[in-house]
């Protein structure tokens, strides 16, 4: 994915208490009701709202009485007069010119003005405009802004458990992650230490998908061929390769095609045609091989980091139009990636060649992978404490989509 640096600082911690994060964080009755004006205010009848939208109401946490909520005719949510005017800064990782996942950031943040009845304003920073793109959790947990979109595992020289909000070497697809985050009690887990250890609270917003496996100058087709190879990739990814012989390297996104032509670095990990064709890796020619699939990135999330004071002071329907939000953006994005990679992939024929990793590449892969997993949790009780039940729900869920789904993929592609 984009720049993936390692950040070399010590988390400070919040002094949160977990046993009080849910409470803090608006899991309650308020925050459902006010989840429950919202979605009745967006599905109104005539000129927005109906009996239902106009009827929904609920305590806000700090707005104080109940209020009244609504649509006007262009779609927005009226809520009621009392509620505050908000507006937030939202740095995120992004440069514009990486239209589809800033564009997710921008959409969040467009919706959440839409179901606040124009109230919360969110401006949406490129990287480099507030802070660095590798900066954002930080800044969020120091109070330098409200909140941020970023991808987590951005932050593992905080701390490795960081790497689950955004993808597991070998780990889950975008659908499970989705799955084990929403309904496997993934989120809660992460929230927890996010409490802990920054005092935030982050939603998914957003996935890539199953990443391709990267460019390669040369051909790579046995674990002998890895020795001295020198690549950009990303997190506990790097851990794996460098102990098969190669040699991580971390660059910025926008060093990956100079670092290639000049022979700095043989190969390089970013995301998939749409994203890769925007570093103009097609100005190589036909000189690179694309290779899949990238394993350490089966189901890459993002997600927007709240400041958890700041989310604590927000009026509970505030708090619901985040939520509803992100998973709007959660959503769209991965649609978008969808409808633009198989476009963008037909361009990349033109000048690159395909290639999967072999079966041996992959099986010495997997295993080093399990290694390195099992390496990081026997040093850190608190990544150890996620991975045992993240690896529970990652072999169940293999196992039923290795049925039907796998087959019918499979079938798919040979009739």
């Amino acid at each position: 994915m984009t720049d993936t640096a390692e950040i070399q600082e010590e988390a400070t911690g919040s002094g949160v208490d977990r046993r009080s994060f849910l409470k803090r964080a608006g899991f309650g009755v308020a925050g459902f009701a006010a989840s429950s004006a919202i979605l009745a205010a967006c599905s109104g009848g005539d000129d927005g709202g109906g009996e239902g939208a106009q009827g929904a109401s609920t305590t806000a946490a700090g707005g104080g009485g109940d209020t009244g909520s609504g649509t006007d005719s262009g779609g927005t949510v009226v809520l009621d007069q009392d509620l505050p005017e908000l507006e937030w800064e939202m740095g995120t990782s992004w440069p514009t010119a990486l239209v589809t996942i800033f564009g997710g950031a921008q959409e969040f943040a467009d919706m959440v003005g839409r179901l606040t009845g124009g109230k919360f304003k969110i401006n949406v920073r490129p990287a480099g405009e507030i802070v660095g793109g590798l900066e954002v959790l930080p800044t969020v947990r120091d109070g330098g802004m409200e909140m941020g979109h970023t991808a987590s595992y951005y932050y593992v020289g905080l701390s490795p458990v960081q790497q689950f909000g955004t993808a597991v070497p070998f780990g889950l697809t975008q659908r499970q992650q989705n799955a084990w985050l929403y309904q496997a009690g993934g989120l809660e887990l992460l929230n927890e230490f996010n409490a802990e250890e920054h005092g935030i609270i982050a939603f998914p917003a957003g996935s890539t998908g199953c990443q391709m496996g990267g460019w390669f100058s040369k051909e790579i087709n046995t674990v002998s061929d890895l020795q001295g190879l020198k690549m950009r990739i990303p997190g506990l990814a790097g851990q794996v390769l460098n102990n098969l012989g190669g040699e991580q390297v971390t660059i910025a996104g926008g060093e990956i095609l100079t670092s290639i032509e000049t022979g700095a670095i043989d190969a390089a990990e970013f995301v998939g045609p749409t994203d890769d064709l925007i570093l103009g890796l097609d100005q190589l020619g036909s000189k690179l091989f694309y290779y899949y699939p990238g394993w350490w990135e089966p189901g890459t999330a993002v997600e927007v980091e709240v400041s958890l004071d700041r989310w604590n002071d927000l009026p509970a329907q505030y708090q619901a139009a985040i939520e509803i939000a992100a998973r709007s953006a959660n959503t769209n994005m991965m649609a978008k990636y969808d409808t633009l990679n198989p476009v963008d992939l037909q361009k990349v024929k033109e000048f690159a060649e395909l290639r999967e990793f072999s079966p041996e590449l992959m099986a010495a892969f997997k295993e080093e992978t399990e290694n390195v997993l099992d390496e990081v949790a026997a040093g850190d009780p608190k990544f150890a404490s996620i991975l045992g039940p993240w690896r529970e729900f990652r072999d169940s869920i293999a196992e039923w989509h290795g049925l039907a789904e796998r087959s019918y993929l499979n079938q798919q592609t040979q009739i």
